[in-house]
């Protein structure tokens, strides 16, 4: 009984000795989020559109490199990423789509109104089954789709300008779009 009190602290350690090792492992950056969806085609989906006329869905996003972001209007860093959505589909012009996750249609409207819309077309996932779909954990997530309907990255969290151009900017290029 001793030897066991001695040994249970002592594994205990290791155990979280490993963790931790695992982790801070050179080349691990713990900001990427796995995504069992890259390389795959982007699953199907069929969303109202957040104007009430017309449809969004896979088929619309084929035929060209496309970016397609999940937001929210009760999310912050969503406004926060605002600013660089902006630019990409003003002075970069992105083929950029939204789809509105979990929003009320009137709120999201609202906030592309008061803040500027960059997107071509906005879906409206109300339910959050698209975004299931597509293995969203929060928003903001932005996924790039290649003109085959590939998803070819994923970008978790709010975009920022750096990201935007040493990441986005070129793997678009890359696959014919910008």
């Amino acid at each position: 009984m001793r030897r066991l009190m001695f040994l249970l602290p002592v594994g205990l350690f290791l155990a979280l000795a490993r963790i931790f090792a695992f982790s801070l492992r050179p080349g691990h950056d713990p900001h990427v989020l796995p995504s069992a969806m890259i390389d795959r085609e982007a699953p199907v989906f069929d969303l109202p559109t957040l104007t009430g006329t017309g449809r969004l869905g896979r088929e619309t996003l084929k035929g060209q490199p496309v970016v397609v972001n999940f937001f929210a209007s009760w999310c912050v860093p969503c406004r926060i990423e605002h600013p660089i959505l902006m630019r990409l589909a003003q002075r970069d012009h992105i083929q950029l789509y939204g789809i509105a996750y979990k929003d009320k249609v009137e709120d999201s409207a609202k906030l592309l109104n008061q803040f500027g819309d960059p997107y071509r077309g906005v879906g409206v996932d109300r339910d959050g089954r698209t975004g299931l779909d597509f293995g969203v954990y929060g928003v903001p997530e932005t996924y790039v789709i290649d003109t085959n309907g590939r998803i070819r990255k994923r970008f978790v969290g709010p975009l920022t300008a750096e990201t935007a151009d040493k990441e986005l900017l070129p793997l678009l290029r890359k696959l014919g779009g910008s």
